[in-house]
C-alpha cells in the first residue's frame, strides 16, 4: 500500500480523495462520488476534508 500524501497530479481541490484513493487501490472517482454522496447525509464531512487537507504530506 501507499504512504497517505496528497499526489500533485489527479487532484481536483486539494487532492484529499485522490490521496485516499491511492492509498486505498481505488478510482479517485469513486472516492469524489463518495464523498460527494456522503454529504448528502448529516455529519462532518466537511470538517474531516478540512482537517485531512491540512493533516495530510504533498507529494513531491
Amino acid at each position: 500500500m501507499a504512504t497517505l500524501t496528497r499526489p500533485q497530479h489527479n487532484k481536483v481541490i486539494a487532492g484529499v480523495c485522490a490521496g485516499l484513493a491511492e492509498r486505498f487501490g481505488m478510482s479517485a472517482g469513486v472516492v469524489r462520488l463518495l464523498f460527494v454522496l456522503s454529504c448528502l447525509l448529516p455529519g462532518p464531512q466537511f470538517v474531516i476534508y478540512i482537517a485531512l487537507w491540512v493533516i495530510m504530506p504533498k507529494a513531491w
